[in-house]
């Protein structure tokens, strides 16, 4: 199943909301693999829990909201390997050294080109790609073009495309 999906103020659409939905599906079923490419990202907050929503899926001190770099640790601390591709650019160290901080050792892979212009977050079985940097202004302001793919061989592919494309780095 594929949606495309236009973000932005003229469409009252926020992509956070598809990217809380999408990690929050990889923390209770979490896959070996996980990818995140993009030139810039930021620690936005992504899943708000202020009403206990999601509770169930956090220990005994749930949080009231996750960003971004605590969602994914929660992922790695469940098994999962992430690689994250992004440019060397100081606006991606705090992002970086807070995931850094929460996720086990080894577990976080970074890779950094000054060339990447690509901008995909791929899990088990869906993935996130399109016009989006992994920002504020990104997720929440920016009209976007982004299409959220689950099931089928695109996941797949795509993990295989960007271990291929970025082996040289592992």
């Amino acid at each position: 199943m594929e949606r495309p999906v236009r973000t932005g103020g003229h469409t009252g659409v926020r992509a956070d909301a598809i990217l809380a939905m999408a990690l929050v599906g990889e923390l209770m079923s979490p896959g070996p693999v996980m990818w995140l490419v993009s030139p810039w990202i930021s620690d936005v907050k992504i899943l708000d829990n202020s009403q206990g929503t999601y509770d169930d899926l956090f220990d005994d001190n749930p949080p009231s909201s996750c960003s971004l770099a605590d969602l994914l640790a929660r992922i790695t601390v469940a098994g999962t390997s992430l690689t994250v591709v992004t440019r060397p650019d100081t606006h991606n160290v705090q992002f970086l050294g807070r995931l850094h901080r929460l996720a086990p050792r080894h577990t976080v892979r970074v890779v950094q080109s000054p060339a990447v212009h690509e901008k995909t977050i791929c899990g088990r079985d869906w993935m996130l790609t399109g016009s989006m940097n992994f920002t504020v202004r990104g997720l929440l302001e920016n009209d976007e073009a982004v299409s959220y793919k689950v099931g089928g061989s695109d996941a797949g592919q795509a993990r295989l495309e960007l271990a291929q494309r970025w082996k040289e780095h592992q």
